[in-house]
């Protein structure tokens, strides 16, 4: 029945170029930036679709062979920016063990973030997060940031309310489109 919620027009989104295939509740725009690391600069792409209260988003990076030796310092920073956000605003962070989905319907071990972020000692912002590395055959590395952004939160659990439907879809749904 979530599926047919007018506010909701849930859609497959493909993306080519990013190598994925994903399930948004809306139409996302899509925007390009480089980011600066170390002494290199990555291209990320994001998809995002705002509904309400909550920011749907997919960011992706893509590392060429001669960057991978990056990949593993890249990816924990990536982590860490977010949880140490959450901890310096006095909120939290809750880490899960989940599974996610290959092109070939593999399940491989992925871990959830579900953070929370306080102002004045107060939830303001839920989130919850997933990354996902792939390495393409011809040895390029994919790194896909899944999230969820809730900016509205008053005082709730991240992990609570991020398992309804509405969010859970949006996670379950994603597929890399790489072979493994």
């Amino acid at each position: 029945m979530i599926a047919c919620s007018p506010r909701l027009d849930w859609r497959t989104v493909r993306s080519p170029q990013e190598r994925y295939t994903a399930l948004f509740p809306g139409k996302p725009d899509k925007l390009e930036r480089r980011i600066p690391y170390l002494d290199q600069e990555f291209l990320q792409t994001r998809e995002a679709v705002k509904m309400d209260d909550d920011i749907y988003s997919i960011s992706t990076i893509q590392l060429l062979v001669s960057q991978s030796a990056s990949l593993n310092t890249l990816l924990s920073q990536l982590q860490a920016n977010l949880i140490d956000r959450a901890k310096a605003s006095g909120g939290e962070s809750v880490v899960e063990d989940g599974f996610d989905k290959t092109a070939e319907r593999q399940r491989l071990p992925i871990k959830d973030y579900f953070l929370a972020l306080k102002k004045d000692g107060k939830s303001q912002q839920l989130m919850r997060v997933r990354w996902i590395h792939r390495v393409a055959p011809n040895g390029d590395s994919w790194i896909y940031q899944i999230s969820i952004l809730h900016t509205h939160a008053g005082s709730g659990n991240a992990k609570t309310f991020f398992t309804k439907e509405e969010y859970e879809n949006f996670f379950s749904d994603f597929s890399p489109r790489i072979k493994l």
